[in-house]
């Protein structure tokens, strides 16, 4: 059994003690290094509004996609870490340089998360631990970047939608979240901005601010829906080894 599957395993088993209540990242969690290799990861799984009616946030689909479409998706998710590595539960740290390589590296997140046919992407969720999330809720919009993202306000109004995740193959489960929120954060040069966004865009923000604090969408969901995600992650892994 891989190092994965066993982690899935005991995730699984762990399950029936693990309280009802959003588990968080211990703050003395030590810190990562900005850059970890992928290659003991398996690739996994999300699509754009051209492919079909309603975009879901960082899932996969049914749609069946064209062969060179589905090629190009297959390799940008071979570089997205999956359930399992701990840099996905690990707090990303400010981004203090305002270089040319953070300006590749956002020019990298965009096309590997336009080729994945998703609508945010979290540098946690591609190897780096910097704050640092791109997206694009709908196709033809510019790509927005957000480097240091603070979420300054949020409203009291609060709605629940079906999310998944790339991290997550197959994963899709209940979250609530406000409805709007205003985020101050920095562009790639360093510049202040500040977003209010609200629906599908103001999730989008608020899922991929999460994976920077180290935090899943398997923390905010209702406890009979964590546990249904961990047994289709333990048959996803299963299939994975096959």
């Amino acid at each position: 059994m891989s190092e994965t599957a066993q982690h899935l395993e005991d995730q699984l088993s762990a399950e029936d003690q693990r309280p009802a209540e959003d588990q968080r990242p211990a703050e003395d969690q030590p810190p990562a290094e900005d850059q970890t290799s992928p290659q003991d990861q398996t690739p996994v799984g999300e699509v754009e509004e051209s492919e079909v009616d309603e975009a879901e946030l960082e899932g996969e689909t049914e749609v069946k996609l064209d062969p060179e479409v589905a090629a190009r998706r297959d390799a940008a998710l071979a570089h997205v870490r999956k359930f399992g590595d701990p840099i996905l539960k690990t707090k990303a740290r400010n981004v203090e340089v305002f270089d040319e390589t953070l300006r590749q590296e956002i020019e990298r997140m965009g096309w590997l998360m336009d080729d994945a046919l998703g609508v945010g992407l979290a540098a946690t969720q591609v190897g780096a631990v910097r704050r640092l999330l791109v997206y694009r809720v709908q196709s033809g919009d510019p790509l927005g970047v957000l480097v240091n993202p603070n979420i300054e306000w949020s409203s009291k109004e609060e709605e629940i939608s079906e999310e998944g995740c790339l991290s997550l193959p197959s994963v899709h489960v209940d979250v609530e979240r406000p409805v709007y929120i205003r985020v101050s954060a920095q562009d790639g040069y360093g510049e202040p901005i500040l977003v209010e966004a609200s629906g599908f865009e103001a999730r989008v923000i608020q899922h991929e601010i999460d994976h920077l604090d180290g935090v899943l969408i398997l923390d905010r969901t209702p406890r009979e829906q964590r546990k249904e995600a961990m047994k289709t992650l333990r048959e996803w892994q299963q299939r994975s080894d096959g």
